[in-house]
């Protein structure tokens, strides 16, 4: 009995006819078949079919992931410091995620010298810069079914946060709307799936419709897209991780590297943190020596709430999409991408694909043109594996900071080679 092939080849196989397909149209030369039939038809309606599905998920994933991951908080109370160390830790980290992916796109600059902007209908406009003041007083909303409607990112993450906390205040009296929530969160997460199966249709047909008019011009900035992407994780697992095991815990990073290796490899191979959420549980306590009892806390809190893999690339691509269609990021545009993408990471979910969604979701905050995505869906899935390996990493580091200044971290284990810690 043959194999099924998965939503990942279909997907990849869907850019590799598009890339050819496109090729070979642009080498054909305008014509009515070309341009009316099959670019500005067949291809214009599979992807915008597509991309409409990926905005109309946009509101409300956004708001009813922020809701629950704002209501599954509600052990913080019960563990005091340790909760208020780990929710630091993880809005400090993507932060400066971030923070590290849009100067590491500023200096590769991914997206020059390609002009996409001949390929949107209407002339793309960024939004008008406002002063930082007036940015954090319209987060809050005067009317959030308002903001809901007209796609107001940061008012639906500040209302839907404060709507989890109070769920998690209330405890017990608010337990079936909880429960309403984390139902409509499994049906929200369903529509993903439905929607992710014209994935395949959507990358040929966007990509088809870019290289038809672009040509082999399009594969130089793609190719500086991975490697800004890339090279972002590496510095900020390899800086930032390091830096913190070796200031808070005073540990060897080559040595938890070493150790936790195993467990990135069953991230890469998932590309979903919650799937990982097991064998990073069992390598953090009993390879790394990280309490089991802050383990069983921060662990699957991270995998909520702690996104800095994915925020890395929602940075990178936000700077991407902007020089591909000739629109510069003023520095409030900068900051409203790193707040919103830092609260944003509290709803992501821990499963593949959804990364992209929490993009079209920043890009639409700065305004700048969601089709941008189309140049970048058919390689996420490279991207999405390595970066989810990121993202546990993160988990880990907190879990073993968080576990050595509470005193409950065992270096003997740490210390102790493979062979003496399986013994």
């Amino acid at each position: 009995m043959k194999k099924k092939l998965g939503l990942t080849s279909k997907i990849f196989i869907g850019l590799i006819l598009g890339l050819l397909t496109g090729i070979v149209l642009n080498n054909v030369g305008p014509s009515y078949v070309r341009d009316t039939i099959l670019v500005g038809g067949i291809f214009e309606l599979l992807g915008q079919l597509f991309l409409r599905g990926i905005n109309m998920l946009v509101v409300p994933l956004v708001f009813i992931s922020l809701v629950n991951g704002a209501a599954s908080m509600s052990d913080i109370r019960k563990l005091g410091r340790v909760g208020t160390k780990t929710l630091l830790f993880y809005l400090v980290t993507t932060a400066v995620a971030i923070t590290f992916a849009i100067g590491v796109a500023y200096v590769i600059n991914p997206g020059v010298g390609l002009d996409m902007s001949k390929l949107v209908k209407s002339e793309p406009t960024i939004q008008a810069a406002k002063p930082l003041v007036q940015v954090i007083y319209e987060m809050i909303p005067k009317n959030p079914f308002a903001a809901m409607v007209e796609g107001s990112m940061l008012q639906i993450i500040v209302f839907a946060l404060l709507l989890g906390a109070s769920l998690t205040a209330l405890g017990e009296k608010a337990q079936k709307v909880t429960e309403i929530f984390n139902q409509l969160n499994e049906v929200i997460m369903k529509i993903v799936d439905f929607v992710m199966l014209l994935a395949p249709y959507g990358v040929f047909a966007l990509i088809a419709r870019t290289f038809a008019s672009l040509g082999f011009d399009a594969m130089e900035p793609l190719a500086k897209y991975m490697l800004a992407v890339l090279l972002a994780l590496f510095l900020h697992t390899t800086v930032t991780y390091s830096g913190l095991l070796v200031i808070f815990a005073r540990l060897n990073p080559i040595r938890f590297f070493k150790k936790f290796a195993p467990a990135m490899g069953v991230a890469f191979s998932t590309s979903s943190s919650n799937a990982t959420i097991p064998v990073t549980l069992e390598t953090v306590e009993e390879k790394i020596g990280a309490s089991k009892n802050i383990a069983s806390f921060t662990i699957p809190l991270g995998a909520t709430i702690n996104m800095d893999g994915t925020s890395i690339m929602q940075g990178v691509a936000t700077v991407f999409i902007s020089q591909l269609y000739g629109l510069p990021l003023s520095m409030s545009a900068i900051l409203t991408v790193i707040l919103t993408a830092t609260l944003a990471s509290i709803g992501t979910a821990g499963v593949p694909g959804v990364g992209l969604i929490m993009l079209s979701m920043v890009l639409t905050a700065v305004g700048l043109p969601v089709e941008g995505i189309a140049l970048i869906i058919g390689i996420d899935r490279i991207l999405d594996m390595t970066r989810t390996a990121v993202n546990i990493t993160g988990d880990a580091i907190c879990t073993t900071i968080v576990s050595k200044l509470e005193g409950e971290f065992d270096e003997n284990i740490f210390n102790s080679d493979e062979e003496e810690a399986t013994a």
